[in-house]
């Protein structure tokens, strides 16, 4: 069977592959091969300077050689794996064999061929891999992604930072705020789970079958194979690894780091989640109007509909990014004694799981772009409001020592449809200073914003 577009099983492959491309090089198994030669490419260059009698130091060529094997890694390079993992029915020695087959006409290699994957075990190679697309992938696509969010909605928060909104507290209306503001929280919200996701040490191990360097220590004793190990994992790109020492293991790194990195995303995502899920009211309330686009429709029978379908597509997305994340986190710090292989087949979705997270930041930022304030309905909203003006007016009776003046502001209201003629009759009535009285009846629902104007713009 040939797949395409709509013969993928997965809709990430399929109906939103285009808006994927960057994170499938670095996430798919084509990505995690790539990996996994790159670190059995960085721990023989490194082995050959560790000043082995039986291993000496590669010459320039054989080191550039090496290096573009992992630079140039291709499809094609990939698909030569596959074939030969046919045979071994085994990913990582296929990985193996196939760099040893990249020896052949080049004597300096063949002669030092059995120094690749050396001391190794599989987990070596599969946890500094994993770690490195995840590095990348954080770092080149999720990232950015919630980079560009923030900087849209920091824009849209100093945009509407002085627009006068109602508030809906348990759906009621509630002390004014402005669009600015609203959106401000986000930001704050976003920008710190932003952060929180970026400060995260991603991890690696090198240290034999066990956690031991049993293997290692077997050849030669009397080598610091520990330090050895952290030089590989810690030296910077592209002759080391770039990633944090892992020392203490079984013969799986512990993952611990993974759930950390895992959670964090899906923290962003929740707060993504309330976003979205406020914005589709505010499109229902009339708040936001949507930029028509030619030749679209809404709905299959109702022609006027212009429906919040970026919101609603980024609202699903997030809720299925955060279900395999969760498992995630869940599961991959948990291991039967020194092994099982319940993490390995969990550790093949880590690309679906970012990729649900990733599409919903596309959406979501597709949304935001289509999105006008419409003025004229979030300024009726507030004039037809005149009963949240009952907290400051009760405020400045408690002030001034008025005999229960919550009470009596909510016998006024309570219930009560409001208007500014009532309650501008109810704060005439009241005996306070001129002054604090002609600046209650100047004071609207619309200016009752308190520091929201000012806090909108500050973030």
């Amino acid at each position: 069977m040939t797949f395409s577009a709509i013969s993928a099983l997965s809709p990430l492959d399929g109906r939103y592959a285009g808006k994927l491309a960057a994170l499938r090089p670095l996430m798919s198994e084509q990505g995690y091969m790539h990996r996994r030669v790159q670190v059995e490419v960085a721990w023989f260059i490194t082995l050959s300077d560790a000043g082995f009698a039986e291993f000496k130091p590669l010459t320039p060529g054989a080191r550039t050689y090496l290096l573009g094997l992992v630079k140039n890694f291709s499809e094609t390079d990939g698909e030569a794996i596959k074939a030969i993992e046919k045979t071994t029915n085994h990913d990582v020695k296929a990985v193996e064999y196939w760099i040893k087959s990249k020896f052949e006409a080049r004597p300096e290699l063949m002669g030092a061929g059995e120094f690749v994957h050396f001391a190794c075990t599989s987990e070596d190679i599969n946890n500094t891999s994993h770690a490195l697309q995840l590095k990348a992938a954080r770092d080149q696509v999720v990232l950015p992604a919630l980079d560009g969010v923030i900087t849209k909605l920091r824009g849209m928060a100093h945009a509407f930072a002085d627009v006068p909104m109602l508030s809906r507290t348990h759906g009621q209306t509630a002390s004014p705020t402005t669009v600015g503001k609203e959106i401000a929280n986000v930001v704050v919200r976003l920008a710190t789970a932003r952060e929180r996701i970026a400060a995260i040490k991603i991890m690696a191990k090198m240290n034999g079958a066990v956690g031991n360097y049993n293997a290692h220590m077997s050849a030669w004793p009397d080598f610091d194979w520990e330090a050895f190990s952290k030089k590989v994992i810690e030296t910077p790109e592209p002759l080391g690894l770039g990633l944090t020492f892992q020392p203490y293991s079984i013969q799986i790194e512990p993952h611990d780091y993974m759930a950390e990195l895992f959670d964090a995303v899906a923290r962003s995502n929740t707060i993504l989640i309330d976003l979205a899920r406020d914005i589709w009211g505010y499109v229902s309330l009339g708040y936001f109007k949507q930029k028509l686009k030619d030749g679209e429709v809404g709905s299959s029978t109702m022609p006027h509909k212009v429906n919040p379908i970026d919101f609603e597509n980024a609202e699903g997305n997030l809720g299925l990014a955060n279900a395999l994340l969760k498992h995630l986190s869940e599961k991959l710090p948990i291991s039967r004694w020194q092994r099982d292989l319940t993490d390995s087949t969990v550790l093949r979705n880590m690309g679906v799981a970012l990729g649900y997270a990733v599409l919903s930041y596309s959406s979501l930022m597709t949304g935001l772009n289509k999105l006008e304030i419409n003025e004229a309905a979030i300024a009726a909203d507030l004039d037809a409001s005149w009963e949240v003006l009952a907290e400051p007016i009760q405020t400045v009776m408690r002030r001034f020592g008025l005999p229960q003046p919550y009470e009596q502001l909510k016998k006024f209201t309570r219930g009560e449809a409001m208007t500014r003629e009532l309650m501008q009759g109810f704060i005439a009535g009241l005996e306070i200073p001129q002054a604090e009285k002609d600046r209650l009846l100047a004071m609207t629902p619309g200016s009752y914003i308190g520091k929201a104007a000012e806090l909108a713009k500050r973030v």
